[in-house]
C-alpha cells in the first residue's frame, strides 16, 4: 500500500496548530467581514479576563495579545487539560483603505470585536463630468 502522507506527521501538525507550543503559541479563532463601510474582525478569547487582553496598532498591522493563565494554585493535580493556555497573539496587516486611527473595540461573552472604518478616500463616490461644449437643449 502506497502511502502519500504520514498520518502521525499530520497528527502532530494539527496539535501543534490547535494548541500551539511555547515559541509559537496557537492562534486566536477569527472571522472577519466587511459590512458596508466597516471592516469587523471578531476573535474568540473564552475564558480570557479583559485586563489581559491587548491592542496595538502601528502603522498598518494591528496586533491582538491576549492571555489565559494556568488554574490558580501550584498544587492543581490536572485531570484533563484540553484548553490552550498561555499568550496568544495575531496580527492583521490592514490595507490603507481601512482608518486605523478610529479603530473600536469591544469585548463580550469571550469574543473580541474590533470595528475599523473604511477610509473616507476609499469609499465609492461620485464623479462629475465636465464639458467644454456649450449645453443644447431641443426645443419641442
Amino acid at each position: 500500500m502506497l502511502m502519500r502522507t504520514d498520518p502521525f506527521r499530520e497528527l502532530d501538525r494539527l496539535t501543534r496548530q490547535v494548541l500551539g507550543t511555547s515559541a509559537h503559541p496557537a492562534a486566536m479563532p477569527m472571522d472577519a467581514w466587511r459590512d458596508d463601510h466597516e471592516f469587523i474582525v471578531a476573535f474568540d478569547l473564552p475564558g480570557v479576563s479583559l485586563d489581559s487582553v491587548d491592542i496595538d496598532v502601528e502603522r498598518n498591522v494591528l496586533t491582538v495579545k491576549a492571555q489565559r493563565p494556568e488554574p490558580a494554585g501550584k498544587d492543581v493535580e490536572m485531570l484533563a487539560s484540553e484548553r490552550p493556555r498561555g499568550t496568544f497573539s495575531r496580527q492583521l496587516i490592514l490595507g490603507d483603505t481601512l482608518d486605523v486611527d478610529q479603530v473600536k473595540a469591544a469585548y463580550d461573552g469571550g469574543v473580541l470585536t474590533l470595528r475599523i472604518p473604511v477610509a473616507e478616500k476609499a469609499k465609492p463616490r461620485k464623479i462629475e463630468i465636465e464639458t467644454k461644449e456649450p449645453q443644447h437643449q431641443i426645443a419641442s
